[in-house]
């Protein structure tokens, strides 16, 4: 079994491991793989040959003590709300200072990510939250317990809904990998797609409240550990089972198994000594993952045993395509649809060729609409539709379609959407005007409210940002193949975005002899000023949203205009927008609010406006 789990996990190295450190990281499982996390170098001064320079440390201490939490929440109890505020103020302010003659990169003094760093860090969101319950309750101790309760809730919630459950969620992972060559990550949200996730968290829940109960007595700690070992096997295989039930067969499925599953667990002895003197490092990228594979080996010889008995309650183990691949004819008729497109004999006449070929598979750009580009869009289309369904047809990934319980498909309207589309110049030229003009809006709105002017964001004097126009443009063109992957996709935006916007700074700034539009300084993690981290994550998730469906929509709506008047509209459009840019370059478009930070400073007597342009 073991010499199966190596295979199994030379298969499937990669997400084998990402799912062993994820529950890691979530706290479900093999929490002490992350010691070397928590390990500390600290420096001293040599005083005598004795003292070491260096000292190494483990920090135990809980996320609550790094951010002051509970510091703060004592000074309420034994003293008043105003006590806490004062200390959670007095954090805030040791924490600006020390990020001001630190790494300038993790700034602390402006934008929203660094004041809820701030706010989190300081304790000063436990004192606000303190003090709206005790002005609801109208007593500092009921407010201070309800926000203990709360607290309390949220953590169950968290356990209950994550922890408690991503066991299950990593045994299917590593059951798929029995039989099939492929294992995607989309199988991680299995529970969702099958709608089976609160029932499998109640499963784990019973099956810790026995647990927990069997701990009280002396030897049911260790024996019921084993009689439980199958629970999240179980349940990855039918979440839709009562929780009784899973237990008991658990214990069924383990009854003259528990000394057996003793000596293999202890047969890994060794490997977890060898990630002891690593730090747990090398649990990580191999230990976990390859003991994982070898009792899901075990759990799938003690499934066969027990179907063989007729043990009761086997039956509601029903996921036989887990352990052997359906026979390709069958694999062929469910899947009738896939297999038919796989069959059709490619078609030389209706692929576009050349470089309009390129230009459409590398770009997703079609220059012009006529019947033999949008007969070849229709094609693409459909072969994206059911692209990720090859692999169940062929038997190298689980076949979805076999499953006792349906899972759902995409959403209609994402299908209706068909974001993998072509699109067209004078599409992606709306796209660019839509997008700059909603930029333009957002701008000048965040810096109305922020300061209460009205002022015209950017360097040009239209309506427009064109910065954001240009990253959508770019996203729906550079980052075509990438589309089907939203995960992918996020992360390219980000670069693509981050690499567009301090470009753009850097030139900007040189060329009109050191004029900043935007600056970033004292931002958490930002770059030079010109880039920082929520302007990059607001950048991808609105990316996400121009890829998926702002921009489908949008072209939709070209599509119901006129190709006369969509060339007459962009015309008119791009010949307005180059006379504002060539203006622009002689009387650049600054001032207040636009390029002049320390005047928005004392006009709006606060920080630097959090609306700069991103």
């Amino acid at each position: 079994m073991k010499k199966q789990g190596r295979h199994s996990l030379k298969q499937h190295y990669l997400i084998f491991v990402a799912a062993c450190l994820l529950a890691a990281f979530l706290g479900s499982e093999f929490l002490g793989s992350l010691d070397f996390a928590s390990l500390r170098v600290t420096r001293r001064p040599a005083q005598t040959a004795e003292v070491p320079p260096f000292s190494v440390e483990f920090s135990s201490a809980s996320l609550l003590h790094t951010i002051n939490w509970d510091n703060v929440l004592i000074q309420i109890a034994e003293k008043d709300t105003q006590a806490g505020r004062e200390m959670a103020d007095r954090l805030h302010q040791e924490a600006v200072e020390q990020s001001k003659h630190g790494n300038p990169i993790f700034g602390r003094t402006r934008g929203v990510l660094s004041e809820i760093v701030n706010q989190i860090s300081s304790g000063s969101i436990i004192v606000t939250a303190v003090a709206a319950l005790t002005s609801v309750t109208g007593s500092k101790n009921a407010g201070v317990l309800i926000l203990i309760l709360l607290g309390m809730l949220v953590f169950f919630l968290y356990w209950f809904l994550i922890r408690n459950v991503f066991p299950v969620v990593v045994r299917r992972i590593f059951l798929e990998g029995l039989s099939y060559h492929q294992v995607t990550l989309q199988r991680f949200v299995f529970l969702l797609r099958v709608k089976k996730w609160l029932r499998a968290s109640w499963i784990m829940l019973v099956t810790s409240v026995f647990y927990l109960l069997w701990s009280l007595t002396v030897a049911g700690a260790v024996i019921k550990r084993y009689s439980y070992f199958l629970v999240p096997y179980i349940a990855a295989e039918n979440p839709d089972m009562r929780a009784r039930d899973a237990v008991t067969l658990s214990r069924r499925m383990m009854r003259g198994h528990k000394w057996e599953c003793f000596v293999m667990e202890l047969s890994f002895l060794g490997w977890h000594l060898l990630g002891l003197l690593t730090l747990g490092i090398f649990n990580i990228f191999y230990t976990n993952p390859y003991k994982t594979a070898s009792f899901t080996q075990y759990y799938a010889y003690l499934r066969t045993l027990a179907q063989e008995k007729n043990i009761p309650g086997s039956e509601l183990l029903f996921d036989n395509y887990l352990y052997q691949k359906p026979d390709p004819a069958l694999l062929r008729k469910k899947y009738a649809d896939v297999y038919a497109v796989t069959q059709q004999p490619p078609d030389p006449d209706g692929d576009l060729t050349g470089w309009r070929g390129f230009l459409a598979r590398n770009l997703g750009l079609l220059l012009f609409t006529r019947a033999e580009e949008r007969e070849y869009e229709r094609r693409q289309s459909e072969h994206m539709r059911i692209h990720a369904l090859i692999d169940d047809m062929q038997g190298l990934a689980y076949p979805v379609r076999f499953y006792p319980i349906p899972e759902d498909d995409r959403r209609k309207l994402v299908q209706s959407l068909n974001y993998m589309r072509h699109y067209t110049v004078s599409s992606l030229i709306f796209v660019f005007f839509s997008l700059a003009v909603v930029g333009w809006i957002w701008e000048v709105s965040l810096h109305l409210i922020t300061s209460g002017e009205f002022v015209n964001r950017g360097a040009l004097y239209g309506p427009w940002l064109p910065i954001y126009g240009t990253g959508a443009v770019l996203i729906l063109t550079l980052l075509y193949r990438l589309r089907s992957n939203p995960a992918v996709e996020f992360a390219a935006i980000v670069v693509v975005c981050g690499f567009l916007e301090y470009m753009t700074s850097l030139v900007m700034e040189i060329v009109s002899g050191g004029t900043k539009w935007w600056d970033y300084s004292g931002y958490f993690l930002n770059l030079n000023g010109r880039i920082c981290a929520e302007g990059l994550l607001v950048f991808g998730a609105g990316g996400l949203a121009i890829v998926y469906v702002v921009a489908p929509i949008i072209d939709n709506l070209v599509l119901e205009i006129r190709k006369k008047t969509q060339r007459i509209v962009c015309v008119i459009l791009t010949a307005i927008f180059l006379i504002d840019f060539g203006y622009s370059q002689v009387h650049p478009n600054t001032g207040k609010g636009i390029t002049d930070y320390e005047a928005s400073v004392k006009s709006s007597g606060s920080s630097i406006e959090n609306g700069a342009a991103v």
